[in-house]
């Protein structure tokens, strides 16, 4: 046999080999796929599509397809990581269509759908989870639109190019994720592309007004019609207490406020000190108050009978400015009992380590903050001049202001890139 002859019966095999293997996984590739849970947003576009199949409905859709799946793996420099293992499985059923069932077909036909959608979707918001969010709305059909309504003749990378983010900030770190991070930078890489997607979610989900406090670096920043309208230091949670994510919205301020402390810092903090020095609470103005708020009489106590598993009442702080509250507290709705709130203690401020609350975000200006959001409510030389159990007040704001509370690594400003610590260690 000629090497020329030995080598086409080589290169025959190898086809008949790969269309075995290609039968085998569209047999029982997906054997576990069937039985995912089908998206909300897949279920949607078949119902405006109104067919049970579209990428396999025409060569010209099958072959879309497979310019999204390239698309979608080779999607790294956007920052979006795809499932190469289920767009590997897609491709294989591509190439054998005529071998598919139409049952199977349809349920290919979904997964398509669902990468794609997703891909759409992460692509214009990110692909960021907060431990509480209730800022963000569904877009699902807008994805759904521009799916099916792309432009006649469009290509893919054209789609692309036209949804993806035009945010500055975002555009900066995308450049530096392309042109100043190796494989090996592993590390960087997550940051970076957390970043992104933190500039992706913003740039659909903020209003006019907004106000966005990052965890890491410490800093609160207020907008209004995109203008930067305030900046300041904040103090963030320790690491064993750490600041969780939000997205959120302030609905009022409260003037002198009490301070309700929670009871685990009650019990573990409070009550130690109260043990050791029986005038602690009078000389930090704190009242022990029952279940129903009601003030106890502290005197007649046996304190060194408690303990933290068997402690029974709860502290309460006095308004005024010695409040670890300080004179104001921003409400903000969530799960945690966290606010961003003034403080007594202003000398955090001047320290370059700033993460030493209980969670609460403690501001540097919360008296030019209250004033930015009610102009009109809020008197400074009362604050300023408040005393010990000044009459406590809640002014409603006329509109919620939206808050995003975020962990973000990176920070961009103009052009430069700054990689900050990872202080609870959640980027690995």
């Amino acid at each position: 046999m000629s090497y020329s002859t030995k080598n086409r019966s080589v290169t025959l095999n190898s086809m008949l080999l790969s269309l075995f293997l290609v039968s085998c996984f569209v047999t029982n590739g997906f054997a576990q796929q069937d039985t995912i849970k089908e998206d909300a947003m897949v279920q949607k576009f078949y119902t405006i599509n109104h067919e049970p199949l579209y990428w396999f409905s025409s060569d010209k859709n099958r072959n879309k397809a497979t310019e999204w799946l390239t698309m979608i793996e080779s999607a790294d420099n956007l920052g979006i990581v795809s499932d190469k293992l289920q767009s590997d499985q897609i491709h294989v059923a591509l190439l054998s269509n005529n071998k598919i069932d139409n049952i199977n077909k349809e349920q290919r036909d979904k997964l398509i759908t669902g990468l794609v959608l997703n891909f759409i979707k992460h692509l214009q918001e990110g692909n960021i989870k907060f431990d509480y969010d209730e800022v963000n709305i569904s877009r699902d059909s807008i994805y759904i639109s521009q799916l099916l309504n792309s432009k006649p003749g469009e290509s893919v990378s054209q789609i692309v190019s036209r949804l993806d983010c035009k945010d500055q900030d975002y555009m900066v770190l995308k450049k530096y994720l392309n042109d100043s991070i190796t494989s090996k930078d592993t590390l960087k890489n997550k940051k970076v592309v957390l970043a992104m997607n933190y500039r992706r979610y913003f740039a659909v989900n903020h209003p006019s007004e907004y106000i966005v406090t990052n965890i890491l670096s410490t800093e609160a920043s207020y907008y209004r019609n995109d203008f930067l309208k305030l900046k300041m230091r904040t103090v963030a949670g320790k690491k064993e207490n750490p600041t969780p994510t939000i997205a959120s919205y302030i609905t009022n301020i409260v003037t002198f406020p009490h301070w309700n402390v929670p009871h685990s810092i009650a019990v573990k903090e409070l009550l130690p000190k109260v043990q050791k020095n029986e005038n602690y609470l009078e000389q930090n103005n704190y009242d022990v108050v029952n279940a129903k708020g009601k003030v106890i009489d502290d005197s007649k106590l046996k304190w060194k009978s408690y303990d933290e598993n068997n402690f029974p009442y709860f502290f309460r702080q006095s308004t005024g400015p010695r409040n670890a509250l300080g004179v104001l507290k921003f409400n903000l709705q969530n799960p945690f009992s966290i606010f961003l709130h003034s403080t007594s203690l202003q000398g955090a401020f001047a320290k370059d380590y700033r993460f030493l609350s209980h969670g609460c975000i403690r501001l540097a200006k919360p008296l030019e903050l209250a004033k930015a959001l009610l102009p009109d409510k809020i008197d400074i030389k009362q604050l300023k001049s408040g005393k010990k159990n000044t009459e406590s007040k809640t002014i409603s704001l006329p509109h919620k202001i939206p808050v995003f509370i975020i962990y973000m690594p990176v920070t961009v400003l103009g052009k430069k890139v700054t990689f900050l610590k990872d202080e609870y260690g959640l980027i690995k």
